[in-house]
C-alpha cells in the first residue's frame, strides 16, 4: 500500500507537469530521469510510467525512453487527467470543453430519463434537489457539491445509456474543481438550484422536452456563472 501511494504521488506530479506544458509533447525522459527528478526507486518509477501509459499521456520503449504524447491522444475522459488540466494554467480551456460536453449530453439524457426511468428515480432526484437547495441556502459548499454530483449521476444513469452514465465521473471532477478553483459565487443562486426540482418533476411526469429544456437552463446558468468568475480573475487555486 505504501508503494502504491508513492508511485501515485509521482504519477500526479508528472501529470500536473504534463498538463501545465512543463513537459512537452515529444520530450523524452529516461527511467533514470524519473528516479532522479522525483527521488524514487526504479520500481516506483516503472510503476508510475505504467499508470501514465494507461492514460495514454506517455509511451515507453526500450532503448528510447518515456516519450510525452500530444494531448490529442490522451484519455481526456480520465478523471485524473481532467483534474490535472483543471489545475493547470490552461484550466479555462478545460472548463469550457466540459461545459460544451455537458450541454451536448445532459439535455438528451434528461429526455431519455423522462421516457424510461422507473418510479424510484423521481424520489432520488427530488431528494438530491432538496439537499442541493438546503446547501445553497446555508452556504454549505461541500454539501452543495455532493448533492449536485449525486443529482447529475442519477440523471445520467437514469437515461439508460451506459456511456452517458459513465460521464458522471467527468461531471464530478468539474463540480469539485468549481469548488477548489473558487468558481462558485460567494452567494449560491437558490433560484437556479430550484430548477433541479423542475427537472425531477418533468422526468417523473414523462415530459421529455420539458426535462431537456430545464437541464439546458441549468447548464446555461452554470456556464454563464463560470464565465463571469473567469473574467473577474477568480480562477486561482485554493492551495
Amino acid at each position: 500500500m505504501e508503494l502504491q501511494g508513492l508511485h501515485g504521488q509521482v504519477v500526479d506530479r508528472i501529470g500536473r507537469s504534463l498538463a501545465a506544458g512543463e513537459l512537452r509533447a515529444g520530450e523524452v525522459l529516461r527511467l533514470e530521469d524519473v528516479q532522479e527528478r522525483y527521488g524514487v526507486s526504479r520500481t516506483v518509477a516503472r510503476e508510475a510510467v505504467r499508470v501514465l501509459e494507461s492514460k495514454r499521456v506517455v509511451t515507453s520503449r526500450p532503448r528510447v525512453g518515456v516519450t510525452v504524447r500530444p494531448m490529442s491522444t490522451w484519455n481526456l475522459y480520465d478523471p485524473q487527467v481532467i483534474r490535472w488540466r483543471l489545475a493547470s494554467p490552461r484550466r479555462e480551456a478545460q472548463l469550457r470543453e466540459l461545459a460544451e460536453l455537458r450541454a451536448a449530453v445532459e439535455p438528451h439524457a434528461a429526455a431519455l430519463a423522462a421516457a424510461h426511468a422507473g418510479p424510484g428515480v423521481r424520489q432520488e432526484l427530488i431528494a438530491h434537489a432538496r439537499a442541493l437547495t438546503s446547501a445553497a441556502r446555508a452556504g454549505d459548499r461541500e454539501g452543495f457539491v455532493a448533492a449536485d454530483s449525486a443529482f447529475h449521476r442519477v440523471l445520467l444513469t437514469a437515461s439508460g445509456n451506459g456511456m452517458f452514465a459513465q460521464l458522471a465521473d467527468v461531471t464530478e471532477e468539474l463540480f469539485a474543481a468549481r469548488r477548489d478553483l473558487l468558481l462558485l459565487p460567494e452567494k449560491l443562486d437558490t433560484d437556479a438550484v430550484m430548477r433541479h426540482l423542475d427537472v425531477a418533476e418533468a422526468i417523473a411526469a414523462g415530459r421529455r422536452a420539458e426535462a431537456a429544456q430545464a437541464v439546458g437552463s441549468i447548464l446555461e446558468s452554470a456556464r454563464n456563472e463560470v464565465e463571469r468568475l473567469l473574467e473577474g480573475g477568480a480562477c486561482a487555486l485554493t492551495g
